[in-house]
């Protein structure tokens, strides 16, 4: 007999009636059956668009070097900075508002200093530093 593998999807996090949170009702144990039954809470991670869940294993899988996220997503600096932005809201771990100076600074500084290596262009450091000056 022939084991075929059943396809996982990943599960909505929000109703696509009204948009409200999904709740985890019901768990199943795959090998033997067993079920439970009741208000579960689901992990941090398994709330996240497809999208955020794709850039978090790239990231990780890069651990953390923004260089190697723009090689293997093939898009520019801002572009990761951005979607790394987008996944930290997804999964509320945003930054306190006091610690944005220092962090708007600290990027501001690693764009001149990519800039002065030849690791990107002026154009790229401009679009980079544009939108570090426009809150993103």
């Amino acid at each position: 007999m022939e084991h075929v593998r059943k396809q996982n999807y990943h599960a909505p996090a929000q109703c696509p009636v009204c948009g409200q949170t999904m709740e985890v009702t019901r768990l199943r144990c795959g090998h033997c059956g067993t079920e439970l039954n009741g208000q579960f809470a689901p992990c941090r991670f398994c709330t996240l668009e497809e999208k955020h869940l794709q850039f978090v294993e790239t990231f990780l899988r890069c651990r953390g070097s923004i260089k190697e996220v723009e090689k293997a997503l093939g898009v520019s600096y801002p572009t990761v900075k951005n979607m790394l932005d987008a996944a930290l809201t997804a999964l509320n771990l945003d930054e306190r508002p006091e610690l944005r100076a220092v962090r708007q600074e600290e990027e501001k500084a690693e764009i001149l200093e990519r800039l002065s290596g030849g690791e990107i262009d002026v154009d790229t450091a401009i679009e980079a530093l544009n939108q570090l000056k426009g809150g993103k």
